[in-house]
C-alpha cells in the first residue's frame, strides 16, 4: 500500500529520507505516513507489538535467585530479601497502597537491624520487573564505583511487588542516612525497561514525593547511562547531606557544571 499525506498526496522522496533519519535518532513514534484514512499496516503492527512488550513487562515477574546471586557478587553484603503487603501482581496493580509497605513477619524484622551506614540501596520491581533484571546489577555497581570510597554503604535489600516509597520503612529499619530505591519504571510504547532511581534523605514513613529526587530513564545504549546516572546520584547524596533534606529544595547541579566546563575549555582553547 503507498503512503499518502492527510491531505491526499504522496510524500516526496526527500519527505521520506527526512522522516526516516529522524526516526533513527528518536523513539519516539513520529513521521507515521498515512494509507487512505488509517496509519499504514506496517506501523500498526509495530504499535501493538510494542504494547505487547509494555503489558509484559509489568506482568512479567523477576527471577529473585538469579537477581540475588548477581547482586551478591557485588560484594557489599548478602542481599536481603522482602515483599511488600500485596499478595499477588493482580493486588499491587490495584492496591498501590500494599506495596509501599514492607509485609511484616519476623524474618524480616530480624536481618534489618538498624545501623550506622550513611547509605542504603533497595532494588524493587516496580512496574516494570524487567527493568530491574535488565539493569539493576550493572546500576547498582556504579553506584557502589561512585559511592564506598565516601560512604558507608548497607547490605542491599530485593522488594518484590513494590512501590518507591517502600524505601522509607525499610530505609529507617537499616538506619541509613540516605535511602536509594532503584525501581522499574511504568513501561511505555516506547521503552519496557527503563529504571529509576529515588532518593530520600532520613528516610522514615510518611515521608512524601515532594521528599524525593529522581534520577530516571536509565536504560543505555538508547537511555541515561549506568556511570552518568551515578554520577548524578552521588553528587545528589552529597548535597543532601550538606542540605539536610532532600526533594524539592535539593537540585541537581551536575549539567550546569558540565555546561561551566565546556564554556571554559572552549575559553582556553580560543
Amino acid at each position: 500500500m503507498s503512503v499518502e499525506h492527510r491531505d491526499g498526496s504522496r510524500p516526496s522522496a526527500g519527505s521520506e529520507l527526512f522522516w526516516r533519519e529522524l526516526r533513527g535518532v528518536t523513539q519516539a513514534r513520529i513521521g507515521l505516513g498515512r494509507t487512505g484514512d488509517a496509519l499504514p499496516t506496517a506501523r500498526v503492527l509495530e504499535f501493538r507489538a510494542a504494547h505487547s512488550v509494555a503489558r509484559d513487562a509489568v506482568h512479567t515477574s523477576v527471577d529473585v535467585d538469579a537477581l540475588s546471586e548477581r547482586i551478591a557478587a557485588l560484594d557489599i553484603g548478602t542481599p536481603i530479601r522482602v515483599r511488600s503487603r500485596a499478595r499477588d501482581r493482580a493486588e499491587y496493580l490495584r492496591r498501590p497502597d500494599l506495596g509501599r509497605e514492607p509485609e511484616d513477619s519476623p524474618e524480616i524484622r530480624k536481618p534489618l537491624s538498624p545501623s550506622t551506614f550513611d547509605v542504603g540501596f533497595v532494588l524493587a520491581d516496580g512496574l516494570s520487573p524487567r527493568a530491574l533484571a535488565t539493569h539493576g546489577p550493572n546500576l547498582l555497581a556504579a553506584l557502589i564505583d561512585e559511592l564506598a570510597p565516601h560512604y558507608a554503604l548497607a547490605p542491599p535489600v530485593i522488594a518484590t511487588q513494590a512501590r518507591v516509597a517502600i524505601g522509607d520503612p525499610l530505609g529507617a529499619a537499616l538506619g541509613v542516612r540516605t535511602v536509594l530505591v532503584l525501581i522499574g519504571e511504568r513501561p511505555g510504547l516506547s521503552v519496557a525497561d527503563s529504571l529509576g532511581i529515588y532518593l530520600t534523605h532520613h528516610p522514615r514513613p510518611g515521608r512524601t514525593d515532594a521528599e524525593r529526587n529522581c534520577v530516571s530513564n536509565i536504560h543505555p545504549p538508547e537511555g541515561l547511562g549506568y556511570r552518568q546516572a551515578a554520577a548524578v546520584v552521588a553528587g545528589l547524596v552529597a548535597g543532601a547531606r550538606a542540605l539536610g533534606r532532600s526533594g524539592v529544595d535539593l537540585k541537581d547541579g551536575s549539567g550546569a557544571d558540565a555546561v561551566k566546563s565546556a564554556v571554559v575549555e572552549g575559553i582556553s582553547k580560543g
